[in-house]
Formats: C-alpha cells, sequence, structure tokens
C-alpha cells in the first residue's frame, strides 16, 4: 500500500484578503485596496472577521440597501456606548431620529446659521497663530476649530468648547475600545452621563432656543442626548479630519496649489478631490440580515460587511488615474466620503462649509504657507484616517 500524504488546508478563495493585515489599512492602505478592487471587490478578511468591499458600485449597493446591510446591531460599537440613535438605526426610527435635527443642516439654513460663527472663530484662531511663522495646525487650528463649531450647533447652556472636548475624547476612547474588542473603561460612560445632565438642562431652559430643544419636541430627553453624542462625534472628528486632509494635499502639491491661488473657484473642486482621495472616515460597517449575493461574493445573514470609502474613492472604473490629486477633476464629487444612501452624513454642508472657510482663510493670511520640510506627515488610521500632526511654516510680516 502506497501512503500518500494528507492534502494540507484548502487555499482561501480570498487569497488577498487572507493576506490583508489591519495594519497595513491603518499604515498605508492604497496599494492594497487596489489589489482589492481590481481582484477581489468584496473579500473576506480574517483579522476583520467580515467582508472588505472596495468597488464604489458594489460600495453603494450595500449603503442604500439597508434592509439587507444594516446598522441596526448589538455589535455596532457607538451604540453600546450612547444607545439607540440615527446612527444605529434603519428604517422607520431612523429617519424619526434623524429629521428631528435635519433642518438646522439644509443648504441655506448652514450658511445663514453657522457662516459667521466659522469665520470668526476662524479669525480668532489664525491672529493667534501668525506671530509664531509656525505651528501644527491639526490640534492647533482644525480640532479647536472643529469644536467651537459643534459646540456652537448643540446650543448646550452652560457649557464651554473645552467641556465638549473632554467629553468627546473619553467617549471616543471607549468605542475604540469596544471596536477593539476591549472592555471600555468607566470614562465614556461618566462622560456620556454628563453630556446627557447637559442636554437635559437645555432642554428644560425656557430661554434656551437650540437644536436640541426643537428636536426634544419629537424625541424623548435620552434620544436626543444619544443623537447629540453622534453629532458631536461626527462633527469633530471627520472635520477635523477634513480640514487637515485637505490643507495636506494643498501643500503637498505646488502646482495644485497655485492653481487654487489663481482661481478661489478651485477651492471647492480641491477638497472635494481631497475627500475622494483621503475621506476622514475611511469606512462604514454594516451587518448582512439576510443570506445574500454582493458582486462575486455570497454573504450569510450575520456577517459584518466593512465598505471601504477610501477604496470606493479611487476606482479607476469612475475617476480616471486615481491616485493623482486634481483640483479640477470634473467628477470629484462622485466620491462617498459622506456616505450614502440613508445614512449620509446629516452635516455634510456643514463640513463644507466650515472647510472651505477655514482653508481660504490659511491661505489669505498665512503668506508662503508651506509644510515643515524636517516634519514629514501622512495620514494615518484604520477608522478615522488624518495626519497625527501637520507642522507647517510661514513668512511672519517684517
Amino acid at each position: 500500500m502506497i501512503d500518500f500524504p494528507s492534502p494540507g488546508p484548502s487555499p482561501s478563495p480570498y487569497p488577498l484578503g487572507a493576506a490583508t493585515t489591519l495594519a497595513e489599512l491603518a499604515e498605508d492602505p492604497h496599494p492594497r485596496l487596489a489589489s482589492l478592487r481590481a481582484h477581489e471587490p468584496v473579500s473576506w478578511l480574517p483579522e476583520l472577521d467580515g467582508w472588505l468591499v472596495t468597488r464604489r458600485d458594489l460600495a453603494m449597493d450595500v449603503m442604500r440597501d439597508a434592509a439587507t446591510f444594516t446598522v441596526d446591531d448589538p455589535r455596532f460599537s457607538t451604540a453600546q456606548v450612547v444607545g439607540p440613535s440615527m446612527l444605529s438605526l434603519d428604517g422607520a426610527e431612523h429617519a424619526r431620529h434623524r429629521d428631528a435635527f435635519a433642518a438646522p443642516f439644509r443648504p441655506r439654513e448652514t450658511h445663514d446659521h453657522f457662516a459667521s460663527c466659522i469665520e470668526q472663530e476662524t479669525d480668532r484662531l489664525i491672529t493667534a497663530l501668525e506671530p509664531a511663522g509656525a505651528a501644527e495646525l491639526r490640534t492647533a487650528f482644525a480640532g479647536p476649530l472643529a469644536v467651537a463649531v459643534v459646540t456652537e450647533a448643540l446650543g448646550l447652556v452652560g457649557t464651554t468648547a473645552a467641556t465638549v472636548l473632554s467629553w468627546y475624547d473619553s467617549i471616543v476612547r471607549s468605542v475604540s475600545d469596544i471596536t477593539a474588542g476591549l472592555e471600555a473603561g468607566p470614562a465614556g460612560a461618566v462622560a456620556y452621563a454628563q453630556l446627557r445632565a447637559a442636554v437635559e438642562a437645555t432642554v428644560s431652559d425656557p430661554d434656551a432656543a437650540s437644536l436640541l430643544g426643537s428636536a426634544a419636541g419629537r424625541l424623548g430627553l435620552p434620544e436626543v442626548a444619544s443623537n447629540a453624542a453622534v453629532l458631536m462625534f461626527g462633527g469633530i472628528e471627520t472635520t477635523e479630519a477634513m480640514i487637515t486632509n485637505a490643507l495636506l494635499h494643498l501643500l503637498r502639491h505646488p502646482g495644485q496649489l497655485a492653481l487654487v491661488r489663481a482661481d478661489a473657484g478651485l477651492l471647492d473642486g480641491a477638497i472635494e478631490e481631497s475627500l475622494r482621495l483621503e475621506p476622514g472616515a475611511a469606512v462604514v460597517d454594516r451587518y448582512a440580515t439576510r443570506d445574500t449575493v454582493l458582486g462575486p461574493a455570497t454573504i450569510r445573514r450575520g456577517d459584518l460587511v466593512t465598505v471601504s470609502l477610501t477604496g470606493a474613492g479611487r476606482d479607476p472604473a469612475v475617476f480616471p488615474d486615481p491616485d493623482r490629486f486634481d483640483v479640477r477633476r470634473a467628477n470629484a464629487r462622485l466620491h462617498l466620503a459622506f456616505a450614502h444612501g440613508p445614512h449620509h452624513c446629516l452635516a455634510a454642508h456643514l463640513a463644507r462649509l466650515e472647510t472651505r472657510i477655514a482653508l481660504r482663510s490659511l491661505l489669505e493670511r498665512l503668506p508662503a504657507l508651506r509644510l515643515d520640510p524636517d516634519r514629514p506627515t501622512a495620514p494615518y488610521g484604520l477608522v478615522f484616517r488624518k495626519p497625527p500632526a501637520l507642522h507647517v511654516l510661514w513668512d511672519r510680516a517684517a
């Protein structure tokens, strides 16, 4: 009798996914996402314990079909910290939560309500920075601006921007711990309790005309508080990243920056192109409610399906020469940085307005603004991507 060796484990039907690490996706995801998009556009990643979708058309299919790919799942980390909100609900309940907050974030209302506040805070921050000739703009400018605007948007009675930032830091830390499979510490729960108390005080104040007060006419207090936390989270994290990433793209490409300086009308194109190349929120998670087929893959009920907004933004079927930063790109706005479908970012118009005013003011007021050559940087992060620091120089006034 001849002894034949036992067969080894069968090869993965998704070899690229099997070889993909979360560390790689956090550090420099673009080469790997390009390979996945070309060969395994819906791929199983063992390190993710879920599917990763990288092709734009398939990403859109997932995000617009909330009946098949839902956010309403016990594993959704944000809901574990702040409770159900527009971020973690679908269907009629999602619409009820979202509609209570929607009115101030329509285009006209956004400009009328927030433009002056953004301009004043931008002016204050730049005036403080101007004499130095150097700064780290993520933490000294983009972050404080985002916090100030969120504080204004929420209208919490007796609450400062510093307090809002401390709540945000603690809540985000708890969400990140849960996402990483760790047990969240008590700080997030304490911060959320304090936020909820501030929401209650604001809603009960007869002299406070705020977004929260108007929402309280349609939602219960716990629902107002949970959505306030979600607005705080989105308004700070992703807007800070949006401003920082756009500035980095412009300063890395002097030729493109020169085009914007010569034609201010190209600034919006630069912002959209930056969002396409490096969205502040790199991925969004969904959970399959039933067995289904997505592109070449068979998804099982309960599977995690993660959509790579970053991968979709560099799909060459939609964006020719997709890795090039081109402020004149005609279809840059087809990116999915603000997601798609029912969960399209509620405050997208506000984020765009904030970024436009911030960049315009920086370029106008800081002569010869440039990257510090001794302190190179690059976006980093698995879920949220931005430079850890953005050190810049400019010419001080004589």
